[in-house]
């Protein structure tokens, strides 16, 4: 059964910096499943971050987090990382991990198999 694992979340004051960490388990070839960070603040719908696409080679950033948050993979680890760095309280919010096989990394709908997530709280 595919499994994902977030880690890394929790509380940091604005302009601060946070790694989350999303573990792969399952998955008979993880190199061949394009990933995601989604995030949920509270009322808000779900929303796509940051994609990245099976090799590595391509990703896609939402407008507001470009030039603040990087998204990696490490196809042998089978883990995918978001470094997020000068944080915003707008940050604040449930982050997911996602992944699907189907193709277009950077469409939100193509996302079928989540994480539990991971809180991430900014403050001012």
């Amino acid at each position: 059964q595919e499994q994902l694992e977030e880690s890394g979340g929790g509380l940091v004051q604005a302009g601060g910096s946070l790694r989350l960490s999303c573990s792969a388990s399952g998955f008979d070839y993880f190199s061949m499943y394009s990933m995601a960070w989604f995030r949920q603040a509270q009322g808000n719908e779900r929303e796509l971050v940051a994609a990245i696409s099976w090799s590595g080679e391509n990703t896609f950033y939402q407008e507001s987090v470009k030039g603040r948050f990087t998204i990696s993979r490490d196809n042998r680890q089978g883990t995918v990382l978001l470094q997020m760095s000068g944080l915003k309280p707008e940050d604040t919010a449930k982050y997911y991990c996602a992944a699907t096989s189907s193709i277009g990394y950077e469409r939100a709908r193509s996302y079928d198999t989540w994480g539990q997530g991971t809180q991430v709280t900014v403050s001012s």
